[in-house]
């Protein structure tokens, strides 16, 4: 049988779609890392009125991260 191998996320691509939410796309980097609740909340909030996508600017790595070892949270 197949096995399954996860997807390693990567830091640099989760950041040029996080650049994305400048141009009004935001949550495309919670999308990629499988947060799909709170990636859809950014998508449809613009990022929480761009709050939440400032804030994700430091966060990205632990998020990254997380998503890499199965903790993808909301």
């Amino acid at each position: 049988m197949s096995e399954m191998v996860p997807t390693k996320r990567e830091t640099s691509t989760a950041y040029i779609l996080w650049v994305a939410s400048w141009f009004g796309v935001a949550g495309l980097h919670r999308l990629y890392m499988g947060r799909i609740g709170s990636g859809l909340l950014w998508l449809f909030t613009g990022g929480l009125c761009g709050i939440g996508t400032i804030v994700d600017a430091f966060l990205m790595p632990r998020m990254v991260d997380d998503s890499n070892h199965g903790r993808s949270g909301f």
